[in-house]
């Protein structure tokens, strides 16, 4: 298989500002790969805490314009890997998260892990990007 890659970032990311060894997402033919994103606000690089709910909702939509800017949306994600730092505030995680997801929902795999720099969740996914 002769497989075509694609950086994908996100559309406010300061270009100044450096990653780590990654890209925001991979395009390969058919499907995006969205790097583990978190509550980040990418104008300034600079991580934005809140409650469970606002970072899960400023997560989602920093996922959904990745997708955006990678030719798809959030209705054509297949799988999830979401990491809560406290996996009792799952039940209002999964709140904020379904209403991105009114549809068939992804396959997921939610855990709680050590995040950094106090955030409370970083969500990964791979979406279907459909042809025009």
């Amino acid at each position: 298989m002769n497989a075509t890659q694609k950086k994908v970032n996100h559309p406010q990311r300061d270009p100044s500002f450096v990653t780590g060894a990654y890209s925001d997402a991979v395009v390969v033919n058919d499907f995006v790969f969205v790097s583990g994103q978190a509550s980040v606000d990418f104008k300034t690089s600079k991580f934005v805490l809140g409650t469970i709910e606002e970072e899960t909702r400023r997560t989602l939509d920093n996922i959904r314009q990745i997708l955006q800017a990678a030719g798809t949306d959030m209705d054509h994600v297949v799988k999830c890997a979401v990491h809560l730092s406290d996996i009792s505030e799952f039940g209002r995680y999964n709140a904020v998260y379904s209403e991105y997801f009114p549809g068939v929902k992804p396959a997921r795999t939610t855990v709680q892990s050590v995040l950094a720099e106090g955030i409370k969740v970083e969500i990964d996914c791979i979406a279907f990007v459909p042809k025009k």
